[in-house]
């Protein structure tokens, strides 16, 4: 994970210093990357290339498109793969995402922050 691990029983004012510090840095960070962030574009396909969507960075769908033999499909195996499409889109924008966080902040494992979120909130939060 990142940033210092630090033992809540033992805390020191070096570790406050150095989570200030990286506080400081990621809040410098994002400030700067917001631009970048907003560039972000996620692509993904199904079907053999027939279905194609683009979504931006929160996962908003921004496009879906079918090739000339897409309608083959039938409804249901269609709806199945613009679903398949809109999630390979964005998990390549999330997989964009975190190589610009751990870019801009060497160490940060965006798994192990999730995973360390998850296990502070515990099931309530979702």
């Amino acid at each position: 994970m990142y940033g210092p691990q630090i033992d809540p029983a033992n805390i020191r004012d070096q570790d406050l210093d150095e989570a200030a510090y990286q506080g400081e840095r990621m809040l410098a960070w994002l400030d700067t990357a917001q631009e970048e962030l907003d560039k972000i574009v996620g692509t993904g396909e199904a079907a053999d290339g027939q279905v194609r969507a683009t979504v931006d960075p929160n996962g908003r769908v921004l496009d879906v498109a079918y090739g000339p033999r897409a309608l083959r499909l039938g409804s249901h195996k269609l709806a199945e793969e613009t679903l398949a499409a809109v999630g390979a889109a964005c998990a390549d924008a999330e997989r964009q995402t975190h190589d610009l966080m751990r870019e801009a902040l060497p160490g940060y494992d965006p798994a192990a922050a999730s995973a360390e979120l998850e296990r502070l909130l515990g099931d309530d939060w979702r």
